[in-house]
């Protein structure tokens, strides 16, 4: 399982999303990545390593900003690549990014709808693409991001895996959240 922060502050949040991630590097030594939110402007760095391999000072200078959130990757789906480094960003309809932690178990289903039938670009397999191009599409609709993350949990079936998330007991006729994750929506 992966490690994910967000952070919302009224000082920088770089330093300490680095220092939470560092604490949660037992979750993941895949891959490390940060992603802040500079006035409307997103600033990434990931890349495959631990969190001291990925982040350097001229990095940690580029990622400015008040909010911000940040994943260690475990992988259990998909590839272990840098392509599937997070967090993933779409910029359709506007600025969504996200970092997640669990496993889809309809992603090819939902991978299919989406480029069939939205006609979306997915530039990986992986099942948190597919969650965030989701958001993106029910959030052409929404108000707000919470009602995209409530309306794409319509979509989503969890894995048994992730049945017992936030102390709740799983019954299948009752829709909840299938994992932890973060969202940062500029």
């Amino acid at each position: 399982m992966c490690g994910i922060v967000g952070i919302v502050s009224t000082k920088p949040v770089n330093q300490a999303i680095y220092d939470a991630l560092t604490v949660l590097q037992h979750r993941g030594q895949d891959a490390a990545g940060i992603m802040t939110d500079d006035n409307g402007t997103l600033c990434v760095r990931k890349n495959n390593g631990l969190v001291q391999d990925v982040f350097r000072n001229r990095h940690m200078m580029q990622l400015r900003g008040h909010v911000g959130i940040g994943h260690v990757r475990y992988p259990t789906a998909g590839m272990s690549s840098l392509a599937e480094a997070q967090p993933f960003y779409v910029n359709s309809p506007y600025g969504i990014c996200l970092g997640h932690n669990g496993n889809l178990t309809n992603t090819e289903e939902l991978q299919s709808l989406l480029t069939q039938q939205d006609k979306r670009h997915l530039n990986t397999g992986s099942d948190t693409e597919a969650l965030l191009n989701v958001l993106s599409v029910a959030s052409t609709f929404a108000t707000a991001i919470y009602a995209a993350f409530a309306s794409s949990m319509m979509f989503t079936k969890p894995s048994p895996l992730d049945s017992h998330l936030c102390g709740l007991p799983y019954f299948p006729s009752q829709p909840i959240p299938l994992s932890y994750f973060a969202v940062l929506h500029n």
